[in-house]
């Protein structure tokens, strides 16, 4: 599936394409370069969820829990990570990343290349690239 963002007005209407095609899959790993949107767009995703905290990069800790309205959602909350600083495997299996993974819950995963053996086997894989106009092309693969 292929989704473009046209520009921050349009976020939230991609987030929303995004969500519906989730189905019953939990473990989304976002590739993209630094600065193509990675957060931005799992911030408008956790929206479209129903996440009712605020949304921030977990850079310094690894992995933030969000709490989902009940009357949204068949779970009640969504782990977002960012594995840039993480320096060993070892140090992420330590943070419990399987329980995280196979809680049944959503998991956004930004920088999963740094952490890739130890993503369950159905994780999907998620690209952002920033295009020369502007636009951001969302690319995901099952």
């Amino acid at each position: 599936m292929k989704i473009t963002i046209e520009n921050t007005e349009s976020i939230a209407q991609a987030a929303r394409q995004f969500v519906e095609a989730m189905g019953d899959r939990r473990v989304f790993a976002f590739y993209g370069k630094m600065g193509a949107g990675k957060t931005t767009f799992i911030k408008a995703i956790c929206e479209a969820l129903g996440v009712e905290d605020v949304v921030t990069s977990p850079t310094f800790a690894i992995v933030n829990e969000y709490k989902v309205s009940e009357e949204r959602s068949s779970f009640n909350r969504v782990f977002h990570f960012d594995f840039y600083r993480i320096k060993s495997l070892r140090e992420a299996y330590d943070i419990g990343t399987e329980e995280y993974f196979y809680s049944g819950s959503p998991c956004f995963i930004e920088w999963p290349e740094l952490v890739e053996p130890l993503l369950p086997e159905e994780t999907v894989s998620v690209s952002i690239e920033a295009n020369p106009d502007g636009t951001r092309s969302v690319t995901v693969t099952p």
